[in-house]
């Protein structure tokens, strides 16, 4: 850095003014043909104000010298906080602070038509990034949650909503939720268990791989409808982004819990399924929602990254399609993991989507828990993931209005 402000002072001005002096020193450079400005930005969202006109540098610096300024500048009349960026500026180069030099920021509250002037320091620009990191962590942990929990009776209407305008007018109605995965689980079973034969070690019968299909299939279905639907969401619903009270992030919500209710009535059938064939459910069963919940989160910080992603690039409902389908078919769902190559595993360990697998069948089929070391994994990326997604979303929501 070779710029430095001693002698800093902020105070009131007449007709809602400030008044700012420092001396400004450079260390390791001459400076010459440069300016003072300031801009005006809102602290609490980093916006651009406004911008009041250069000072010239009265002299040309060398490294260690240094001289006097004292700004008046005139505050928005709009009662609120506000904070003052001053820093040199170059015709050619532009804000020295933008280039990474220290500069003077103030923060001012203007009440009535007067400015009251709070702390005034240097900084620069990496520095408040990290400031405002620090700030923002807790919120980044609670918010995501804190959205859902407050918007739960509007995620309600939505997905019943949902589901039954999805269906309506046809002769099957609501009973489409529930055949539409049966006749995508009947396909698939019809493809590798009857003509290509597909075999699971763990029980080797036609029946024992229907279980162990059905097993892989139960957190497949809710993920790919959701994450498959959450590229257009945006683009379905963009009556919504024209109103500023509507909360955005409860559209890839619905889509969650939209695939979650097809996974519970897939899960009721298949649980008749295992007491048919087997005469009971496990006990184990009762981890279902340590793979549950991770399995909802990992899906939901996808289809908000999906969802503001989608609505300006327009081709990615079909790319996602696409990685899909190739991703259905690197998951050993309807064939057993011995069939892929053993170089494969190490990294097929690091898919979610067949921890999730492995877990169901532990639970359902094997009668023990999931394992630790895959489960803690997937809870820490399933949270990184609803975290990092929200993150994302709510920083792109606020131009959506601009690209649809």
């Amino acid at each position: 850095m070779s710029l430095r402000y001693r002698d800093l002072e902020a105070s009131p001005g007449a007709n809602g003014q400030v008044r700012v002096r420092f001396r400004l020193e450079s260390r390791r450079r001459a400076l010459s043909r440069q300016h003072i400005g300031w801009q005006i930005y809102d602290p609490a969202t980093a916006l651009f104000i406004s911008e009041g006109e250069w000072s010239p540098l009265d002299v040309d610096l060398g490294p260690g010298e240094s001289t006097g300024f004292e700004l008046n500048i005139a505050m928005p009349p709009q009662d609120g906080p506000y904070r003052l960026y001053i820093s040199p500026v170059d015709q050619e180069a532009g804000w020295s602070y933008s280039n990474g030099e220290r500069f003077v920021i103030a923060d001012v509250v203007v009440r009535d038509g007067n400015a009251e002037v709070g702390v005034i320091r240097e900084t620069t620009l990496a520095a408040l990034r990290r400031e405002s990191f620090g700030r923002s962590l807790p919120r980044l942990f609670v918010e995501p949650f804190r959205a859902v929990w407050r918007s739960r009776q509007l995620i309600r209407s939505m997905v019943r909503r949902d589901i039954l305008a999805r269906y309506r007018g046809s002769f099957g109605d609501v009973l489409w939720t529930v055949l539409n995965p049966l006749l995508l689980m009947a396909t698939y079973f019809f493809v590798f268990g009857v003509v290509l034969r597909t075999r699971f070690a763990g029980d080797a019968s036609r029946f024992g791989f229907v279980l162990y299909f059905l097993a892989g299939m139960l957190p497949w279905l809710p993920f790919s409808e959701a994450v498959g639907r959450s590229p257009i969401t945006i683009l379905e619903h963009r009556n919504f982004v024209k109103k500023l009270v509507f909360p955005l992030e409860t559209l890839p919500v619905n889509l969650v819990c939209s695939g979650l209710v097809t996974e519970l009535f897939a899960l009721a059938v298949f649980a008749l399924f295992v007491l048919v064939a087997r005469g009971s459910i496990p006990a184990t069963a009762i981890w279902l929602p340590a793979l549950l919940i991770p399995q909802l989160l990992f899906t939901l910080g996808l289809c908000w990254f999906l969802a503001a992603l989608g609505a300006y690039v327009r081709d990615l409902g079909q790319v996602i399609g696409f990685v899909l389908t190739l991703w259905f078919f690197i998951t050993p769902i309807c064939y057993p993991d011995t069939s892929l190559p053993q170089a494969a595993l190490p990294l097929l360990g690091k898919n979610p989507i067949y921890t999730l697998v492995r877990g169901y069948r532990a639970i359902f089929l094997e009668g023990h828990a999931p394992e630790f070391h895959s489960l803690w994994k997937l809870w820490v990326l399933a949270v990184a993931f609803a975290i990092a997604g929200y993150a994302w979303f709510d920083r792109l929501k606020r131009s959506f209005a601009d690209v649809i």
